[in-house]
């Protein structure tokens, strides 16, 4: 049994909201609902993301969260979290993101899948995700937190829809058949110094394994992986802060590269 009421679940959804739209964050769900559990969460994530629908946007994909080791270590949980991906997230390279409208902009290197079909669940498996993905691109997403000084617990982030704010897609697309996704490498470079290397192996071991556990996990909430849809399964290194005038790179061995500017 849950431990939060609906009442609750709204309220604490309703808080996520403001803050967003105001760019105040607030304190920890976890500390003004302690018996929240993952459920919890993930309810009060699908109230805000059926608000935005109505508001006539659109689910364009979803990202998956905590992929690797360490961070699953750091949060202390084994599994990663998911988030829905709306078409307003998603940016292009030429365009500068402006952080005066985010919280605590972070970003994370991805290598990012395009759906050719949807994914069929439960039971989905690395051989359907292999046969769904028409090709894959290199990526940037951009997190941020509504919750005060990304002072979270694991149902605050899932709460707060896994700490989705923008999605940069690269402009160069590779076959999924073409490329071991288990052993390419990536790097990241903050207005041209490198400031972190890391490889598509930190994600799950192959990121396919968490495009596989996203299509098994979402559809227990009545979600599907469609054809069209950009997934992202996890970062290949850690998040790094970002500040107006910054410029943002990253780079993958045999997948080619995506950039973005802040303002």
């Amino acid at each position: 049994m849950s431990g939060l009421t609906q009442e609750q679940r709204e309220r604490a959804a309703e808080a996520l909201w403001v803050a967003e739209r105001d760019r105040d964050p607030i304190g920890p769900l976890t500390i003004d609902y302690p018996d929240i559990d993952v459920v919890d969460a993930y309810e009060i994530q699908l109230i805000n993301i059926r608000r935005r629908l109505a508001e006539d946007r659109l689910v364009r994909g979803h990202k998956v969260g905590l992929s690797s080791k360490a961070m699953q270590e750091m949060m202390g949980v084994d599994e990663p979290d998911y988030g829905h991906l709306l078409d307003d997230m998603f940016v292009f390279e030429d365009e500068d993101v402006d952080t005066s409208g985010l919280c605590y902009p972070r970003v994370e290197v991805e290598v990012g899948f395009i759906l050719g079909a949807p994914l069929a669940a439960p039971g989905c498996n690395a051989a359907d995700v292999l046969r769904a993905t028409e090709y894959v691109v290199p990526a940037i997403e951009i997190i941020d937190s509504r919750i005060r000084d990304w002072k979270i617990a694991l149902c605050d982030t899932i709460a707060d829809n896994a700490s989705s704010c923008r999605v940069v897609l690269g402009a160069r697309a590779t076959r999924i058949d073409a490329v071991d996704l288990r052993t390419v490498g990536a790097t990241l470079r903050r207005n041209g110094t490198v400031i972190a290397t890391g490889s598509t192996g930190a994600v799950l071991g192959n990121p396919v394994t968490a495009v596989a556990w996203l299509a098994n996990k979402v559809h227990a909430f009545g979600v599907r992986l469609e054809a069209g849809h950009v997934v992202l399964p996890g970062s290949c290194t850690r998040a790094f802060d970002v500040a107006p005038g910054d410029n943002l790179r990253a780079d993958f061995d045999t997948l080619g590269g995506v950039s973005i500017n802040f303002k």
